[in-house]
């Protein structure tokens, strides 16, 4: 039986976060069955153990954080125990060459001065030699410093927050000191000094908050975004009365419960990609010295978390009805906000909806998310004054739409195709039921 690593969750993840393990040391585990909640830098899900056995060893407690690929269980057969520790050995080793200075720094016995006499005339060159007890002092404290069992991780994080490794009591397996436990000794640290804050920023009223891997992601997507991809907006309003008729047509039909009633945002979602099958140049991508054109439509759904944004996919969305799409939209939007996703779930995607208008923005141009072609930015429906056909003003419903779109994928003529044919779309919804 191998040793468990810690698996590669998502394309951009280098490390990941071990949030709880779902068994306990010697339980017995199956193929498939769920073994623990990773957090990866773009969310947190539940993963399966990969093999049959008894979880012999657990090497990585809850809320230590390793680099994928490093061990984190061991997961043995009937009467197989997990292997050794590297790091045994290694301490043996350590305290052989610790002996070496110690026998150094021993003090002589005394002799009489006489003799003391005689044997530096005798060998004056070795006595020169000798007269340097102090140099192997170094090596016995980085020797002991290495015997301080303690992650990788722990040791980075006790040198950014000057924690001694010496004074910190490991909770890992066989004490190893965990980066839990580094944190939480800086948090029981006296503060030395108050730190220097600008004289415009009162002391407590501002704090310096750590990336977290998800916003790192985020971060290092938006300048590849912005940076090489040659952004254009393109803006329409439609008549978003028909929209609220057919939404208010559904409602006295006696539809289900909340969670199964269709919303605008579906309508919305369902017409981008029925105009997606009627323009399908927009379905696209610039790769390199091409445009990959793609089949299918991998709709992704701009899902709003604490921790920043996830984009989860409906695959082949074209094949979807308006309901599905509706429960699919509504169950990955949960998982996402719950950290609950698989990663094939969030990754790729071929174009993208946002929709903020349930937040009160009027209308707001989106970031593509490469290596899509174009995102669509949805705002909220607003009731302003218009000119009918008899030219009388009265209240209308207007919802703004802005299509972001990487130019070198699609130009201003194709855009306008494709948002012509969704205000066909949206503002004849009987279309969508079809």
């Amino acid at each position: 039986m191998p040793e468990i690593q810690m698996p590669k969750l998502s394309d951009t993840m280098t490390e990941g976060t071990l949030v709880a393990w779902k068994k306990k040391k010697g339980d017995q585990v199956s193929a498939g069955e769920v073994l623990a909640e990773i957090e990866t830098d773009k969310a947190t899900m539940e993963w399966e153990s990969p093999e049959d056995g008894t979880l012999t060893e657990i090497y990585v407690q809850e809320g230590g954080k390793v680099n994928v690929g490093d061990k984190i269980a061991f997961i043995g057969g009937e009467g197989e125990e997990a292997p050794k520790e590297e790091e045994k050995p290694k301490a043996k080793e350590e305290e052989k060459k610790e002996e070496k200075p110690n026998k150094a720094e021993q003090p002589k016995e005394e002799k009489p001065k006489t003799e003391e006499k005689e044997e530096k005339k005798a060998a004056p060159s070795k006595a020169e030699k000798k007269a340097e007890p102090e140099k192997p002092a170094p090596t016995v404290e980085k020797t002991e410093e290495a015997r301080v069992k303690a992650s990788p991780v722990a040791r980075r994080i006790a040198a950014e927050l000057a924690v001694d490794l010496f004074t910190v009591k490991g909770t890992g397996p066989e004490g190893r000191v965990t980066e839990t436990d580094v944190r939480a000794a800086a948090k029981s640290k006296p503060a030395i000094s108050a730190p220097k804050v600008p004289a415009a920023v009162k002391a407590g009223e501002s704090a310096r908050i750590q990336l977290s891997g998800m916003r790192r992601i985020i971060a290092q997507r938006l300048v590849e975004s912005l940076g090489p991809v040659p952004h254009f907006y393109l803006n329409i309003d439609i008549n978003a009365a028909p929209l609220m008729e057919a939404r208010e047509e559904l409602k006295s039909a006696g539809e289900g419960a909340d969670a199964a009633k269709i919303t605008v945002n579906d309508f919305v979602l369902k017409a981008a990609v029925q105009a997606a099958v009627k323009v399908p140049r927009v379905n696209a991508s610039f790769d390199g010295d091409a445009i990959v054109q793609y089949a299918d439509i991998d709709l992704g759904i701009a899902v709003a978390i604490e921790e920043g944004l996830l984009t989860p996919v409906i695959r082949a969305a074209q094949d979807k009805s308006l309901r599905e799409m509706s429960e699919l939209a509504k169950d990955l939007a949960r998982r996402a906000r719950n950290k609950r996703m698989k990663p094939e779930e969030f990754q790729g995607g071929t174009f993208t909806v946002s929709n903020l208008g349930g937040m009160g923005i009027d209308s707001f141009s989106a970031v593509i998310n490469p290596p899509q072609g174009f995102i669509l930015a949805v705002g909220r429906i607003t009731k302003v004054p218009v000119v009918d056909d008899g030219d009388q003003i009265i209240v209308g419903h207007r919802m703004s739409l802005t299509m972001s779109c990487d130019h070198r994928v699609i130009d201003g003529a194709l855009g306008a195709e494709y948002l012509k044919e969704l205000r066909h779309l949206l503002e004849n919804p009987a279309l969508l039921l079809v």
